[in-house]
This record gives C-alpha cells, sequence and structure tokens, in this order.
C-alpha cells in the first residue's frame, strides 16, 4: 500500500506544477521576490514606501457552484477569471490596487491538464487585475471530492494610500449612481440557476437567437469583468469616487446599501439601461418576481459608484474608454440607507 494506491498521485501534482508555470510565470511583477515553488510567495514593500500611511487591502472569495456548469461542459479555463474577479473587485471598491493573488484548488483526482487549464485562467485574471499570482495549493481529495470535480477560492492583497480609500462617507443626496455593465451572470445566484434551467449537457449546448447565438452553457460561464482598469481610469481622470459597491451575492438589495451612510436611499432607474436577455430567460423560466432577480443577480450591472452630479457624464465617458460600459443608474435621495427601484 502508498499513497497512490490510497487515490493521492504525487506524480500526477508534479506534473500539474510544471504544466502551471508559464501560466504562472505570465503575471509576475517587479515586487515579487524568489521563484515558483518556495512554501511561501514573498513580495516586497519597498515601492510603496513613498504612501503618506500605505494600508493593506484583502479580498477572499470562491467560484460556487457555476463549477457545475465548467463540470458539465468540461470547459475549465474561464472559471479562474471568476476567482480572480471575485477577490480583486471588493478590493477595488475601497480604492485599492490588487498586488497579489494565491489560489487553493481542491480535486477528486489530480488530472494535470485540467489543473493547468484552470490555472490558465486564474493567470488570465491576474494579468487583468495587475496582481501577481505568488502561491497556491492544489489538494487532491480522494473520497472527499467525485474523480471529476474540483472546488477553487482564492484570496488576494492589495494596497491603498489610506486618504484615498473609497469610504462612502461623504455621499449626499444629489450625487448621481453610475452602474458599470456586467458581463453576464458573473459568479453568484448559481444555486437559482441549476433550480430554472435544465444544465445537462445537452441543455447547455443549445444555443438561442436571443443569448446573441450562444449556447446557454457559453452564456452562463462567461467570466466576471474585472474592473481594476476601469476604476483606475475614473480615478486618473479626475473623478472622485465617493462611494463603490460590487454587486455580487444579494444582488442590488444587499450590496449597494454596503457603500451608503445613514441618512440616504440609493434610487435605481430600472429603465436607465437594457437587461441582458439571461437574465429575462430566468425570470421568465423561472418564474420569479421582479425583486427576488434583484435580490439574487446583478441584473446587468456588476459595480455601481457615486460620483459627484456635475462628474456623472465624464465618469460614464471614461468608463466607457477603459472598454467597459458606463451607465447612469440612479441617484442619492434622503433615507434610511434603503434600495428604491424605479
Amino acid at each position: 500500500m502508498d499513497y497512490k494506491n490510497a487515490g493521492v498521485d504525487i506524480e500526477a501534482g508534479y506534473k500539474a506544477v510544471e504544466l502551471m508555470k508559464k501560466h504562472i510565470g505570465s503575471t509576475m511583477r517587479s515586487e515579487v521576490l524568489g521563484g515558483i515553488g518556495g512554501f511561501s510567495g514573498a513580495f516586497s514593500m519597498e515601492p510603496f514606501k513613498k504612501m503618506e500611511e500605505p494600508v493593506l487591502l484583502s479580498g477572499t472569495d470562491g467560484v460556487g457552484t457555476k463549477l457545475k456548469i465548467a463540470f458539465e461542459m468540461d470547459k475549465h479555463d474561464t472559471v479562474g477569471i471568476d476567482c480572480v474577479a471575485m477577490c480583486v473587485n471588493d478590493i477595488a471598491c475601497t480604492g485599492g490596487e490588487p498586488l497579489f493573488f494565491l489560489d487553493y484548488i481542491a480535486c477528486g483526482k489530480n488530472e494535470p491538464e485540467k489543473i493547468a487549464g484552470i490555472v490558465s485562467g486564474i493567470a488570465e485574471g491576474c494579468r487583468q487585475a495587475g496582481a501577481a499570482l505568488i502561491g497556491g495549493e492544489t489538494a487532491e481529495m480522494p473520497g472527499f471530492y467525485p474523480a471529476n470535480e474540483y472546488d477553487l477560492a482564492g484570496f488576494a492583497v492589495g494596497i491603498a494610500d489610506r486618504k484615498r480609500i473609497i469610504t462612502g462617507e461623504n455621499i449626499k443626496p444629489g450625487d448621481v449612481i453610475v452602474g458599470i455593465a456586467s458581463s453576464g451572470v458573473h459568479s453568484n445566484g448559481f444555486s437559482l440557476v441549476r433550480k430554472v434551467f435544465d444544465v445537462s449537457r445537452a441543455n447547455l449546448s443549445k444555443t438561442f437567437e436571443s443569448l446573441g447565438g450562444r449556447s446557454l452553457g457559453e452564456t452562463l460561464l462567461e467570466p466576471t469583468n474585472i474592473y481594476i482598469n476601469a476604476l483606475r481610469t475614473v480615478k486618473e481622470g479626475g473623478v472622485t469616487i465617493k462611494g463603490c459597491c460590487h454587486i455580487t451575492g444579494g444582488g442590488f438589495y444587499e450590496n449597494i446599501p454596503r457603500m451608503l451612510p445613514e441618512g440616504v436611499n440609493a434610487r435605481i432607474n430600472t429603465e436607465s439601461y437594457e437587461v441582458p436577455s439571461i437574465f429575462k430567460m430566468l425570470a421568465k423560466d423561472g418564474n420569479i418576481e421582479r425583486d427576488a432577480m434583484y435580490n439574487t443577480f446583478n441584473m446587468g450591472i456588476g459595480m455601481m459608484l457615486v460620483v459627484n452630479e456635475a462628474d456623472a457624464d465624464k465618469t460614464a465617458s471614461l468608463l466607457d474608454a477603459s472598454g467597459q460600459t458606463g451607465i447612469i443608474a440612479g441617484e442619492i435621495t434622503d433615507g434610511e440607507k434603503k434600495v428604491i427601484l424605479a
């Protein structure tokens, strides 16, 4: 009896690491110290000494049951982008710059090519965010996970000068809410998605004209937008971002109030943009009421910014210039930290 007979293939782990190296190497920053394979990742803080009061920011998250779609489609090179996005977008909400990222992959069977495919997506997400992939763990856990399944989570660290942290404390009535379009369902609400749709391989492969001729599976697996560059463009354009929220689990109703101070409401004009077709399909096929949709999904807006009224149009234009889509989505009014859908 040995470890391989118990279900853990150490040699497969070595091969997976070798296949990962080219992807990991593509994310390196000058602050990274050492190479791949150490017991911990090292990152120099020397370049940030010029900040008046540097503050480290962190975020951790996973991809959730969206992975079930990846298993059915046997497509594993995009969920890594989701994992990075869920962490770094949270850091962006507080005004931070992501520095580095670590991943954790737990699987029933280590298939080196599949693991390398997952890591290729993680590396792509890190490149989009400007973060270095400096470490990770692949745990082969036979008997705990089915042989063809895995879980994926990550952890990111960022930095900001304390005076530039976005707190929301200066938000006031009359300010404007500018949304940034999502790329689709992102990585939240998939337990409900899987209740509404038949997520068998055959059904996921069906194409729909309403989805632009894409298959249901492709649409659902569209990776989460990473908004780091968009927010950087807005800030470099001279706009002060007074508040920011990432629309994740809990949709509009849970996430928007997280950026609001006491004494104000967020009034969202739901007619200010076209809700993507995938959400219309979910609502219709699942007979889901409007409030439940906005309490579960991003409904086409992945992040919201609050800016002075005078900066609203400029903010939307800067977002468009960054490659994202800016939406004048609503306004701040007097109230009790509630979300009002108009």
